[in-house]
């Protein structure tokens, strides 16, 4: 029997100190909502308002009225005081609804906040790079919804499910034409010929905080990205991988099933641009 304690994780519901939320919620009831994770560091959550803009614009999408900016702000603030690693993640749901699909006509949204305790991933991840496998599962076609972070990850829960091995540490999601999308919890790039490539998202995947980043880093950089879809091919012929996502940053690929990979000096130069845990 393990002797480590319980995770600590504390919660705020609508800026009340409570972990509990209606069952009519619609958040759980259909999924109907959006979430942000993010890292914490030195009591305040990394690249706050870039995570802001993602939630801004995806409540834009599903038509979700944005709660009041300046209370997200209070409460993420209230959550991180004193904590120097923690990961901070945001939900937002349409609030709670009778039975059906159809949107309450004046809906009150619910805000969740979570402060989790960080993950004690090893720290070869960042030094040797990670063992990463292909799933059976893919992703379904749905423009209206690619490249928001919303609520229904079923698909990634089946991937997930794939593996228990604790030597492997991602799988690699496709779509139904077998272009690779992303991880079941990070965006993917590669180099092939010296240029980095990153898959198109806009039929399915999440367009993610730091992959945002690293494209623009690239591109202020010189380096460049080409942002395109990526085949089966594509990616098993490519001379670098990388992963990326808010909590973990830049963790290069040594292994994809049983391709060994060397991280490679643009791997490294991202990694070093990002993986400094400055906004």
């Amino acid at each position: 029997m393990s002797t480590n304690p319980a995770p600590q994780v504390r919660l705020l519901v609508n800026g009340q100190d409570i972990d509990t939320v209606s069952a009519l919620d619609r958040g759980l009831q259909y999924g109907d909502g959006l979430f942000e994770t993010m890292s914490v560091l030195n009591g305040r959550p990394l690249h706050w308002q870039r995570h802001l803009q993602r939630l801004i614009h995806g409540c834009g999408q599903l038509g979700i009225p944005l709660p009041d900016v300046t209370a997200l702000t209070i409460e993420a603030q209230r959550l991180c005081i004193g904590r120097n690693r923690a990961v901070l993640k945001l939900i937002i749901t349409r609030g709670s609804g009778g039975r059906g699909y159809r949107c309450p006509a004046d809906p009150a949204p619910t805000r969740i906040f979570a402060l989790h305790s960080w993950p004690d991933y090893p720290e070869n991840y960042w030094r040797e790079g990670v063992r990463v496998r292909l799933c059976r599962i893919q992703l379904g076609s749905n423009p209206a919804l690619a490249g928001l972070k919303h609520l229904n990850r079923l698909e990634h829960i089946l991937a997930r499910a794939e593996w228990d091995s604790d030597d492997i540490a991602e799988g690699l999601l496709f779509d139904r034409a077998d272009h690779v999308i992303e991880g079941t919890m990070s965006n993917l790039f590669l180099v092939a010929a010296g240029q980095l490539v990153t898959p198109e998202l806009s039929d399915c995947g999440v367009a993610g905080i730091m992959r945002d980043m690293i494209i623009e880093s690239a591109g202020t950089s010189g380096l460049g990205c080409s942002v395109r879809p990526v085949s089966r091919a594509d990616l098993l012929a490519a001379d670098e991988l990388l992963l990326c996502n808010s909590v973990i940053g830049v963790w290069p690929v040594r292994q994809l099933d049983q391709r060994q990979i060397r991280p490679g000096p643009i791997t490294q130069r991202l990694m070093r641009a990002l993986n400094n845990d400055n906004d």
